[in-house]
């Protein structure tokens, strides 16, 4: 049995989890990125189970009609908003996930407000090129105010943390309650643009779904401080990129802070990648040791699971 794992960047999902207990099955390893749907199938025809990382490669209908061998998915993470699960289900292909932490995003969430606040990777490049000693003056964290675009489990961590800087703690979401934000050590915003009117810093913890995609657009962000940073680590759609792009190159906000795009990888002629206000990572917030782990031995579970007709943790 043939069982291939996509977008494995750093290679590593071999040695993250005991594959050998699945003596049956031929594990490889998909360490580049495929985009391109025809070139994807040739690759994967025969295949009878797939493990993809997260949202990297979106199985389409399109794509699991093309693969009539493949019977079970296994994504890492509990949700994927790239899998058309109905389609799995019309197919026959059962769609499992596997736990994930919401410690390691809100932990990337602070790299990056750091970052940004005490111009780190400016700092760090002059010291490297031998350029001038000190050429930034950093932002203080006490006494500002960020505001907090979800209060979940991500967000809640990232409330405590800001708490301990000193920071003041503002939180909006569509269905949040006051006395849900004051559990949190958080104050209730009266809407959205009112917490961006409001906040030195702007971090967004929502879920992606129809009601929140777009949610931070033109006038969003138009009502932003110019002194004022975005920082997106949860999902791009959230934010009308092209209106944060403009907003970034005429300066009218401070800058950004961003783990997650809409092309994934950016290309390398993006807009994005020109903008010396903006502190970028690869979307690796969910990337770590202990997510790793994780993912690859549930992957391992969710298969021998399959392979002995009780499945476990199945989506949709």
């Amino acid at each position: 049995m043939r069982c291939v794992i996509l977008d494995d960047y750093q290679d590593v999902a071999r040695s993250y989890a005991d594959w050998s207990v699945l003596p049956d099955v031929q594990v490889e390893v998909l360490a580049e990125h495929v985009g391109d749907e025809d070139e994807l199938v040739g690759i994967l025809a025969g295949a009878t189970v797939l493990v993809v990382m997260r949202e990297r490669t979106p199985v389409t209908r399109s794509l699991l009609e093309r693969l009539p061998d493949l019977r079970l998915v296994v994504t890492t993470g509990s949700r994927n908003a790239s899998i058309d699960l109905a389609a799995a289900q019309e197919l026959g292909v059962v769609v499992c996930g596997t736990e994930s932490s919401p410690t390691p995003p809100g932990e990337l969430t602070w790299a990056l407000i750091l970052g940004l606040a005490r111009y780190v990777a400016q700092e760090d490049a002059a010291f490297h090129a031998g350029g001038p000693w000190q050429s930034t003056v950093g932002r203080d964290l006490a006494g500002a105010t960020i505001g907090l675009v979800g209060l979940g489990k991500i967000g809640t961590r990232v409330a405590a943390v800001a708490r301990a800087f000193g920071m003041e703690v503002l939180a909006w979401s569509p269905h949040l309650t006051g006395e849900r934000a004051a559990a949190a050590d958080a104050r209730l915003a009266s809407s959205l643009p009112a917490l961006l009117a409001e906040s030195d810093w702007v971090s967004l913890h929502l879920v992606l779904s129809d009601a929140t995609r777009g949610i931070v657009g033109r006038e969003e962000i138009a009502a932003m401080k110019p002194s004022a940073y975005l920082v997106n680590t949860s999902r791009a759609g959230l934010v009308d990129t092209d209106a944060l792009v403009e907003a970034l190159e005429a300066r009218r906000i401070a800058g950004a802070g961003l783990d997650v795009y809409d092309v994934e990888p950016v290309p390398a002629g993006d807009r994005l990648r020109a903008l010396d206000n903006v502190l970028a990572t690869p979307h690796v917030g969910y990337v770590t040791d202990g997510n790793y782990h994780r993912f690859f031995s549930q992957a391992v579970e969710d298969i021998a699971a399959w392979l002995a007709g009780e499945p476990v943790r199945v989506l949709g």
